[in-house]
């Protein structure tokens, strides 16, 4: 029988348990250091010495962000793989954390070149940890079967998008008022406020999440961190060699993040732990890992192209005062808080009778498909800052409407689809497709200028759309392989 200490963990938070809030403060406020450094790292990289940057190249600049951010969710694989076989999801959270406060704290002190490399690359490792592991943890609150599953996501991104609001209007307001390093310092005390609280919270997590699911013996661990060693020092001497460069950064992170998705596709289906539906599902998986890299391409665009865009053709005139650009980062999470919960209560509502996962997909990446063919539109309006703020305001809601289709439930289908020895991994192939489309939103930015928007806008959306058409007429086969998980 269902005590009432029971019942409360169970009900605790909005009608969920009670360790869902801690994982939301947590993601929150890592969510409000991520976001807010990112807002201001591009401008950082290509403004002008005299404006407190690096001077570099604008291409070069969005290359580096957007291979940045996809190494970030490559960082997922090794998260994940810490988790499952060290120390189990709960711990390797926090380590995770303490990584991302040290590299945030190198970003604010630092100058220069060093900082943003001892800075991104401690980031970018943290985040992959942590990211991994938090979705795990989420999951692991919900058992099978639990309709409030997909809504339980939904308001796990809420905080995430909560974060993702405050943190680009402060840490752009610092910036334009006292420099980037403030703006970075401020991002650091936003993950030390994470990390205290979820500290605070741990006794209300889910027991699964000490436990590490397949652990290594002694020799295996010795073997492990001697490949990682390898692994580190071959890196170091690409980089002093300039093998690898600012220049052709994000076309190698892309690679080695398209690699390493198929490595890890082939070991979830060639595992003798995963049995016959297990591996089924892995196969269902594989469209929507597509889809998802597709609608990423784009989305994250708004860290790259659309954040040049809104520097350079957006009118930033407010009655005289001048608008960050960085605040255009904080539009789109502002609309996802506003709506998460309207989608959150549509799902629970709807029960079964919600549209199937590859469906929310289709639809997933064909909102951002419209948004970029209306960016095509205002693309024939040449000129000097001629875009009014708002009809970017209005393509950033339509990305709204995409993600929200899209992206939380893909981390619940992530969990739901996931063979029982390796639950964190397929969360970190979800994150891959998350890391594959970043890395290509950064490489693209080198064929957009203004000149070029009708087509550049107008080809990508195009493409969009044909991919949420194929999906949704795949839907009938996925959901076949999916075995009943919906």
């Amino acid at each position: 029988m269902t005590t009432a200490t029971e019942g409360e963990q169970a009900r605790g938070f909005f009608g969920h348990p009670r360790g869902l809030a801690n994982l939301f403060g947590t993601e929150m406020w890592e969510r409000f250091s991520y976001y807010g450094m990112q807002a201001i790292l591009l401008y950082y990289l290509y403004f002008s010495v005299a404006e407190g940057g690096l001077a570099l190249d604008k291409a070069t600049a969005a290359g580096i962000v957007g291979a940045y951010g996809g190494s970030v969710y490559l960082a997922t694989i090794a998260g994940s793989w810490v988790a499952d076989r060290l120390f189990g999801p709960e711990r390797t959270l926090f380590y995770s954390g303490v990584l991302i406060l040290l590299g945030h704290v190198a970003l604010a002190v630092l100058p220069g070149v060093a900082g943003v490399a001892v800075g991104l690359i401690c980031v970018a490792i943290g985040s992959g940890g942590l990211k991994a592991t938090a979705t795990t943890l989420v999951g692991a609150l919900y058992e099978d079967g639990d309709e409030r599953r997909d809504a339980g996501f939904s308001l796990f991104y809420m905080g995430i998008n909560l974060g993702a609001l405050v943190g680009p209007l402060l840490t752009g307001l610092l910036q334009t008022r006292w420099g980037f390093h403030w703006g970075f310092g401020l991002a650091a005390v936003g993950m030390a406020i994470g990390l205290v609280q979820y500290t605070l919270g741990r006794k209300n997590l889910p027991e699964s999440g000490k436990v590490v699911p397949n652990p290594l013996d002694g020799p295996a661990k010795v073997r492990a961190f001697a490949a990682i060693g390898v692994g580190i020092a071959a890196v170091v001497v690409l980089v002093l060699t300039g093998v690898v460069n600012p220049d052709n950064l994000a076309t190698i992170v892309t690679w080695v993040i398209a690699t390493a998705a198929v490595v890890l596709f082939a070991v979830l289906l060639l595992s003798k732990q995963v049995d016959r539906e297990e591996r089924q599902r892995v196969l269902a998986f594989i469209p929507m890992f597509l889809v998802s890299f597709g609608f990423w391409s784009l989305f994250q665009q708004q860290f790259t192209v659309l954040a040049i865009y809104a520097e350079e053709r957006v009118d930033l005139d407010l009655f005289g005062w001048q608008i960050p650009p960085s605040w255009f980062n904080s539009v789109e999470p502002l609309f996802v808080v506003l709506l998460a919960p309207v989608f959150a209560a549509l799902w629970v509502k709807l029960g079964q009778r919600q549209p199937a996962t590859p469906v929310k997909f289709a639809l997933g990446v064909s909102f951002m498909g419209v948004a970029f063919l209306v960016m095509a539109l205002l693309g024939f309006n040449q000129g000097e800052k001629v875009v009014p703020p708002l009809l970017l305001v209005l393509v950033l809601i339509i990305f709204v409407l995409g993600e929200l289709c899209l992206s939380p439930v893909g981390l619940s289908l992530s969990t739901k689809l996931a063979p029982r020895a390796y639950t964190a991994q397929m969360v970190a192939l979800f994150y891959l497709s998350l890391a594959l489309g970043t890395s290509v939103a950064g490489a693209l930015a080198e064929y957009y200028t203004a000149d070029s928007e009708p087509a550049y806008f107008g080809i990508l959306g195009a493409v969009a759309i044909g991919l949420g058409v194929v999906m949704a007429a795949l839907t009938p086969f996925v959901r076949k392989l999916m075995n009943g998980v919906r």
